[in-house]
């Protein structure tokens, strides 16, 4: 269990201690109310009953926090592209980092979103990192995909692979082939520690922020699961600029 979700687990004691030291705090504060200390623990249960959207709220806040604070524990590693694993301005004043794979259908719908989101906004850094979570398929499209970063053809590649439907060896082949990426290089990337390394990395972050799927985007100190759609980045990169994130 990963400390986010150990923290989450305790939300439930959490209101417990809340009713009780609340009650406290009050009724230190008022020892003439009528009512004292068990009116106060029931009409702060009552409340909860009658509002238990209240709970799920302050549970969704505190596992955004808790994730906010590990993307910036952990920034420059997040924002750090792969050699060319990255679109859009250099320095960008907000970088969308997106952990995905290429057999993920999700991944392949929010495709579109991310280059709108390039073409309206001049500002905006996009970092691409390979999380193959679905099966050897995956693993090997991942590793070409690190070496066309390498050699410059990394978003022709991209789209090409995506634009195939799944990563097959046929389609895997194509685009290698339409990117310009030679099967030495691949060859030379996979034999060395450096491919390991880079997805190794990914997993390790992907963790730390409690990714559960592909895609999981991360903009500023905020984390989204899913294909969210457009809007919701576009939002999420809003919020990040006015924060300076």
């Amino acid at each position: 269990m990963t400390d986010i979700n150990k923290k989450l687990g305790l939300i439930g004691a959490g209101v417990g201690i809340l009713i009780g030291g609340g009650a406290v705090a009050l009724y230190g504060k008022d020892k003439a109310g009528t009512g004292g200390k068990a009116e106060v623990e029931q009409t702060i249960r009552a409340y909860l009953l009658e509002h238990p959207e209240v709970l799920r709220e302050a549970s969704e806040r505190l596992q955004q926090r808790e994730l906010g604070n590990a993307v910036k524990a952990q920034r420059a590693a997040f924002e750090t592209p792969f050699a060319g694993a990255w679109a859009g301005a250099k320095d960008g004043d907000v970088t969308l980092v997106e952990f995905f794979d290429y057999a993920c259908g999700y991944c392949r719908k929010s495709n579109a979103d991310v280059e709108r989101l390039l073409r309206e906004d001049p500002r905006l850094k996009v970092v691409w990192r390979e999380w193959p979570v679905l099966g050897p398929d995956s693993e090997r499209a991942a590793v070409v995909s690190l070496a066309a970063a390498q050699a410059g053809t990394y978003r022709q590649f991209f789209h090409t692979l995506f634009a195939a439907g799944r990563p097959t060896a046929d389609a895997l082949a194509r685009a290698q082939q339409a990117a310009g990426v030679s099967a030495q290089a691949v060859a030379r990337l996979g034999a060395s520690p450096a491919a390991r390394n880079e997805l190794s990395k990914n997993f390790q972050l992907a963790q730390a922020v409690g990714a559960s799927g592909t895609p999981t985007f991360v903009v500023g100190d905020e984390v989204l699961q899913g294909a969210v759609g457009y809007d919701a980045l576009k939002a999420a990169i809003a919020k990040a600029r006015e924060r300076g994130a």
